[in-house]
């Protein structure tokens, strides 16, 4: 059974098509759909198009375990979504759910609206005339003539190669006055004991482990950099024994990649003593238990990256947001294949503590999950790529309530969440020896809702007029660690549409729409823009 892949060449299919239409949407993402839908709605056309084979990003693609921040900030076509997944349970609305449901949940959507899909597309070149986007080109050859596009991809491919400004990796504190950006060394999913940074323990000519910078970053605390936080796949897991697929030794596995995993939980039995729960005994911390059980009575999970070595490939996806389509797929089977060789190597190594062996072994893939992929996901959860710089940038002080605007388009509430960018070396204060540490992992909560404005995903006036830009929005590194969440991708896909359809009907640019007039439509749909303090 074939595993999953982020792009083959055997994937494009030749073609001189042409195709005419109001808005294109590239990306089919949470957001790209959340889009689509609300096009039709408003009586335009459109295309969807998805380089990929799988529509949904990351909320079909194993991310079940909503992070959701506040609830009642969540309106329109977002919150209409969970109230869909909550319907197959029985329930009014439900945030936690299998891949499986939300792939059919959005299948339903987009056809019960006429949305025309198509897959395997990749864009390969923008024609721009008067600073407005006149038409893209796929590989393979298709063109797509729209009056209005909206880039709702990741990794902001649309938006680059249509010449608009970006940012990649973590901007200087100094730049936008932030206390959060650049590089950060904090204690949480840090090692908290010693653990050796060399090939040879101790043997300083053996070199270093993969992925470890030989650099002391603590030592630069808010310097900004390239590095973006780490990736991995977020996976839906099974105890049932009539589902599970046991763990298996990647091809490739490189022993070298997981000898941190290996020391840190070889070096105290004692470690992490939250990392299972007392509930389940043997459930890991972030194996997240959905609420309705298998048909067997078992339990599925969403189970994300947790502590200093876990499913995040940390350094390993720095070219990512820039590289071309081939070597992205080179970076995403390394982390399938890192990811795989964790899991196995959790459940079978004897340097393990017996206590994490059970525990994983106890899991595995679930045989009604991703068929199509050899039950892996087939989305890489692409926490951070590219980041516009827009009419208006978010930054730290509009998640702390510190700034206000008076366009917003929607809301967010999750907590300032940046995952680790890197590991390097530095000197143990105790002993004086060389031990690892990680850099980047920022866990900041506690502040009230805020507002994200129009303009944060509307281009530079002089740059583009007819481009929508609702995942990669115009945010400083730290401030998109909370906008990033999936319900907000859809509620701001959902206002991009929105704003498009007024673009055509007014045949003004995005610059110049009246946002007042879109935001007293997308309250009658029911998006929340505001709450009283």
């Amino acid at each position: 059974m074939p595993g999953p892949s982020y792009f083959r060449p055997e994937w494009i299919v030749p073609t001189t098509e042409r195709v005419i239409t109001d808005v294109c949407v590239y990306g089919a993402t949470s957001a790209g759909v959340s889009a689509a839908v609300e096009l039709a709605r408003l009586g335009k056309s459109a295309v969807l198009l998805q380089p990929g084979k799988f529509i949904g990003g990351l909320t079909t693609g194993g991310l079940g375990e909503t992070d959701h921040g506040r609830k009642h900030v969540i309106g329109g076509i977002s919150r209409e979504f969970y109230v869909r997944c909550g319907k197959h349970y029985g329930k009014d609305e439900e945030f936690k759910f299998e891949p499986h449901v939300a792939s059919a949940v959005y299948d339903e959507m987009l056809r019960a609206h006429g949305v025309t899909v198509r897959l395997c597309q990749y864009v390969d070149k923008v024609e721009k005339s008067a600073g407005r986007i006149v038409a893209i080109t796929l590989l393979g050859g298709l063109r797509v003539e729209a009056k209005v596009f909206i880039d709702a991809s990741y990794e902001g491919d649309l938006l680059a190669r249509a010449g608009v400004s970006f940012h990649v990796g973590r901007e200087d504190n100094s730049t936008y006055g932030e206390t959060l950006n650049g590089i950060q060394v904090k204690p949480t999913h840090q090692f908290s004991h010693a653990v050796d940074p060399f090939v040879k323990s101790g043997d300083e000519s053996s070199g270093l482990l993969p992925g470890i910078v030989n650099e002391d970053l603590g030592k630069k605390q808010g310097q900004g950099d390239t590095r973006v936080q780490a990736y991995c796949f977020r996976m839906c897991m099974t105890d049932d024994p009539a589902l599970r697929v046991a763990w298996e030794k990647p091809q490739g596995f490189d022993a070298r990649q997981h000898e941190l995993a290996a020391r840190w939980f070889a070096g105290d039995k004692d470690i992490y003593n939250d990392q299972l729960s007392e509930k389940f005994p043997l459930v890991p911390r972030k194996f997240d238990i959905f609420p309705n059980k298998t048909p067997g009575g078992f339990h599925k999970t969403d189970t994300n990256n947790h502590g200093p070595v876990s499913s995040d490939f940390i350094g390993m996806n720095h070219d990512w947001p820039e590289a071309c389509y081939e070597s992205r797929e080179t970076i995403f089977q390394a982390h399938v294949t890192y990811q795989k060789g964790f899991y196995w190597l959790m459940a079978n190594d004897e340097r393990i503590p017996s206590r994490y062996r059970e525990a994983y072994g106890a899991w595995g893939l679930p045989s009604d999950e991703f068929a199509q992929t050899g039950h892996w996901p087939h989305q890489l959860y692409v926490r951070e790529a590219r980041r516009m710089i827009g009419e208006y940038v978010i930054t730290e002080h509009d998640c702390r309530g510190t700034r206000t605007t008076e366009d917003s388009i929607g809301m967010g509430s999750y907590g300032m969440d940046s995952h680790n960018c890197s590991r390097f070396v530095t000197t143990d204060a105790a002993t004086g020896r060389a031990r690892v540490m990680n850099d980047g992992d920022v866990q900041v909560h506690g502040f009230p809702p805020y507002a994200i404005p129009y303009r944060s995903i509307v281009p530079q006036r002089a740059e583009c007029v007819n481009l929508l830009v609702p995942v990669c929005l115009s945010s400083s590194h730290i401030a998109y660690g909370s906008a990033r969440m999936e319900p907000v991708f859809m509620v701001l896909g959902q206002s991009a549409a929105g704003a498009a359809s007024m673009m055509i009907n007014s045949k003004c640019a995005a610059q110049d729409i009246d946002v007042q007039k879109l935001r007293e439509q997308l309250r009658n749909e029911g998006q929340v823009l505001e709450v009283k303090a």
